[in-house]
């Protein structure tokens, strides 16, 4: 990394980055509530995921808000795509579906185009620029105080919820991104350590964990 991007005139250095992402962690939709924040700063955040890793510059991803007018009706569309997979779901099931619509106080969806611009850079690295996305806007609730959350499930898929966001033959509803004040905090997860998911390959085709003489290149 360029070291002048971290000067001393900067905001931002390494350590704070740091401390910002290892802050960041999930809030369940039940322990969010208001005060929610408020609209330049929601605006903000979003402008945040336009900086995401974007292969061939094809934006295939949006965010689409759910406004409070509109939350039974997605509530809806999660009972009828439970109905949909289980015709014998009781009442107490019904209900439990359709609260998942109205626990987060910001809630939007998170869809992804598998066709828009190039055809030919394929859906994975859509949804990982996607998911570069959303952990920008992650950050930057975890900065202002505000409390996330990534939330799916089987409705994901269905077409009730397909039809209720209008979504085309080659869009993806991927996840809901939940946002608002934590009303009870949790401490902070167990990190796996750099043992748990960094390997080097070395010479003889082994995968091996990080070697102490394992150097970058110039």
């Amino acid at each position: 990394m360029d070291s002048k991007f971290w000067s001393t005139e900067s905001a931002l250095s390494p350590d704070t980055l740091g401390a910002l992402m290892e802050a960041r962690q999930t809030v369940r939709p039940r322990r969010l509530a208001g005060p929610v924040p408020s609209l330049a700063e929601l605006q903000h955040w979003l402008a945040s995921a336009a900086s995401a890793p974007d292969h061939g510059r094809n934006r295939p991803w949006r965010f689409v808000l759910v406004p409070e007018s509109l939350r039974s009706a997605l509530g809806t569309s999660f009972t009828t795509a439970l109905l949909e997979r289980d015709a014998t779901a009781n009442a107490e099931q019904q209900e439990r579906a359709h609260d998942k619509a109205l626990r987060a106080p910001v809630l939007m969806l998170v869809v992804v185009d598998a066709q828009c611009g190039d055809p030919a850079i394929d859906v994975q690295q859509r949804i990982f620029s996607a998911g570069c996305a959303v952990q920008n806007l992650l950050l930057m609730a975890t900065a202002m105080g505000y409390g996330s959350s990534l939330t799916s499930g089987k409705a994901m898929h269905s077409a009730p919820l397909r039809g209720l966001f209008h979504l085309g033959e080659h869009e993806h509803a991927l996840c809901f991104v939940n946002l608002g004040t934590i009303t009870s905090a949790k401490p902070p997860p167990a990190r796996p350590t750099l043992d748990d998911y960094v390997r080097t390959l070395t010479a003889d085709g082994q995968v091996i964990g990080i070697h102490p003489d394992i150097q970058t290149a110039p």
